[in-house]
């Protein structure tokens, strides 16, 4: 990351890379000019890093309720190679701090195991609402016409998990001998289990872009085993404290629930 450097966008040919760049990712781009340059405009956030001076990765928030503490981050695309996307969340969240900001919150795909590992362990971010169809069909080059399912993450900027990850990475999280899996991989299919463990694991499937092109019907499948376990869990008051070698959620719950 010494390599590159991060830079608030304000001039309408940076906000135009900034939109092809996400087109180059997404296959089509999430955000228009118009409102990146308007987001800009306001005092949001848009940033973009930079490598040898080609940008290579952007980041576009808002301003979110509750007022004055918190920023939702919208999208944030990188090509790969950069570490662009980690430096870009870091530098989001120096601009948040510096704004006196608490808390950054942004939406994801639940059954993206790269993206789960990123968020959860790498920033210390935590799942705090599942959100089904929260953008009803998008059929561009990630999504692929599957649901919208999308985990809310809350970033808590001030959290000892957020704070390490800044430094050098939050620990691993400790995973209970009794732990139970409730949602796992058999044979690339969802298997749906129940237990009354304290300590649940929700395990993600290996590739879910992939899987969208080889098999429909299965990713169709995951789909609807995440929503009914992961969301069943979080809407029932459990809380999501980590994802375990990079393959599953550890869900804590009070036992009485």
């Amino acid at each position: 990351m010494r390599d590159l450097v991060i830079r608030e966008l304000h001039d309408l040919p940076d906000v135009e890379d900034a939109n092809a760049l996400f087109g180059k990712i997404w296959g089509s781009a999430p955000m228009g000019v118009e409102h990146m340059r308007a987001l800009s405009h306001a005092g949001n956030y848009v940033a973009g890093a930079f490598h040898n001076g080609q940008l290579v990765g952007a980041s576009v928030a808002f301003f979110a309720a509750p007022a004055g503490s918190a920023l939702h981050s919208h999208v944030t695309g990188a090509l790969p190679g950069h570490r662009a996307g980690f430096a870009l969340k870091l530098h989001q969240r120096e601009w948040a701090l510096d704004r006196g900001l608490q808390r950054i919150t942004w939406t994801y795909d639940p059954l993206v195991r790269r993206n789960a590992h990123f968020n959860l362990t790498k920033l210390g971010g935590r799942p705090v609402e599942y959100l089904a169809s929260f953008y009803g069909a998008m059929d561009d080059a990630i999504n692929g016409g599957d649901d919208t399912d999308r985990a809310l993450v809350a970033w808590q900027l001030s959290h000892p998990d957020a704070v390490a990850a800044a430094a050098s990475g939050p620990a691993p999280v400790p995973v209970p001998a009794d732990a139970a899996t409730v949602l796992s991989v058999r044979g690339g299919l969802p298997a749906v289990s129940h237990s009354d463990a304290p300590t649940l694991l929700v395990e993600v499937p290996v590739d879910i872009e992939a899987l969208r092109n080889s098999d429909p019907g299965a990713a169709r499948a995951w789909r609807l085993a995440m929503r009914e376990v992961l969301g069943g869990l979080l809407a029932d008051g459990a809380r999501v404290t980590g994802f375990h070698n990079r393959s599953c959620y550890v869900v804590t719950r009070d036992t009485a629930t």
